[in-house]
């Protein structure tokens, strides 16, 4: 009778964490990143999208990949392949902690996460230190938490 209390419990929590996670995603229709291929940001240094006959479904989120070895990539580090911050705005959600939509060929990685953004500008500002640079920390901020980081006047 425990055991079965405690597994009900178990999967009660877990969809708990799921609708909470689907709800601070940036997600189109459960689909992240506009269905771009997490994978080929890191091993082609580029966005490039996905196909949606090669998907699957992290805890509420799904991805397409552009090939079936992309996806098993995903699948043996699923947090490794995410982008920061839900999807959103790295620059926003830095700045703020505003949830703006991103344009997902506007992106950086820096210390093997990827961070994505709404425009050129924003992805530049990192690059040429205008005015403020967004300093992203060591450790992915979780998601559900404070989403703030901290930001640096140059």
């Amino acid at each position: 009778m425990l055991l079965v209390f405690a597994v009900l419990a178990t999967t009660q929590v877990s969809a708990q964490s799921v609708t909470k996670r689907t709800k601070e995603f940036n997600l189109e229709k459960g689909l992240a990143i506009q269905g771009y291929d997490p994978v080929a940001y890191f091993t082609q240094k580029k966005a490039v999208k996905g196909k949606t006959s090669i998907a699957t479904t992290f805890e509420g989120v799904t991805y397409y990949f552009t090939s079936n070895e992309n996806k098993e990539i995903f699948k043996k580090n699923p947090s490794g392949y995410e982008p920061q911050y839900g999807g959103w705005c790295a620059y926003a959600m830095g700045a703020n902690g505003e949830k703006v939509e991103v344009d997902p060929e506007t992106f950086k990685i820096v210390n093997g996460k990827l961070y994505l953004f709404y425009n050129a500008y924003f992805n530049n500002t990192l690059n040429l230190g205008i005015k403020m640079r967004l300093i992203l920390t060591e450790k992915p901020m979780p998601i559900g938490k404070n989403l703030s980081t901290k930001i640096y006047r140059l």
